[in-house]
C-alpha cells in the first residue's frame, strides 16, 4: 500500500466575536472580599508570576484554589456568563447537562508602565476580568488591535477565549481579576 502525504487546507469565514459587558457595582460585599484576597495572595506569594502580563504583581494562575475569598464573585461571574449564553446565544447549557468550569484564576496589579503581550485564551472557551479599580488613565484592553475597551471600577468584562487581546503602556494603577472558563460535562 502506498503512502500518501495528508494536506489540510484551510477556509476563511468573516465573523466577528463578541465582547459582553456588565456592570459589577451592585456586588460590593463580593468585591471587598475579592479586594482582601488580592492583597493576601500579594502577602502570601509575594513574588510575581512570570507570564505575558508585565505588570507590577501577577498571583499564581490556580489563585481561586489558594483562598475562598474569590468564591462569591466567581459564582456571580460563571452565572453572568450562563446567562449571556442562554440570552445571546439561545442555548441552556444547564438544560443539556453541561456546566460552566473555571480552570484558571489569577489576579494583577498595573502600575505606571505595565502591559500586557498579545495573546488569547485558547482552548478556554471564556476569559472574563473583572476590574477592581481602574481610574480615568488605566490603560484599555484592546481586541484584535480594534476594539478599546476602557477599564472603569467594577466593569466586568467577558469574551470568546480565542480572541486576541493585549493591554498597551499603562499610566494609572489597575487591579483586576481574570480568569478563564471551559464548558463540560455537568457531571464532571
Amino acid at each position: 500500500m502506498e503512502k500518501t502525504e495528508k494536506i489540510i487546507n484551510k477556509l476563511s469565514v468573516q465573523t466577528q466575536s463578541p465582547v459582553y459587558w456588565a456592570d459589577f457595582s451592585i456586588y460590593s460585599t463580593e468585591r471587598d472580599l475579592a479586594s482582601q484576597g488580592v492583597d493576601d495572595l500579594r502577602e502570601q506569594y509575594p513574588t510575581p508570576t512570570i507570564s505575558n502580563v508585565k505588570s507590577v504583581y501577577m498571583s499564581p494562575w490556580k489563585s481561586h484554589l489558594l483562598t475562598n475569598k474569590f468564591d462569591p464573585i466567581i459564582s456571580l461571574i460563571k452565572n453572568e456568563i450562563i446567562a449571556t449564553i442562554q440570552s445571546d446565544l439561545k442555548t441552556n447549557i444547564i438544560d443539556l447537562n453541561y456546566d460552566l468550569l473555571l480552570t484558571d484564576f489569577w489576579a494583577a496589579i498595573y502600575e505606571k508602565s505595565d502591559k500586557t503581550l498579545i495573546h488569547n485564551h485558547f482552548p478556554s472557551d471564556f476569559a472574563a476580568v473583572l476590574y477592581l479599580e481602574a481610574g480615568p488613565d488605566s490603560a484599555p484592553i484592546v481586541f484584535e488591535n480594534s476594539l478599546l475597551v476602557k477599564p472603569e471600577k467594577n466593569l466586568l468584562i467577558f469574551f470568546p477565549g480565542s480572541l486576541n487581546h493585549h493591554v498597551p503602556e499603562n499610566f494609572e494603577k489597575r487591579v483586576i481579576l481574570a480568569m478563564n472558563f471551559i464548558i463540560c460535562p455537568g457531571n464532571l
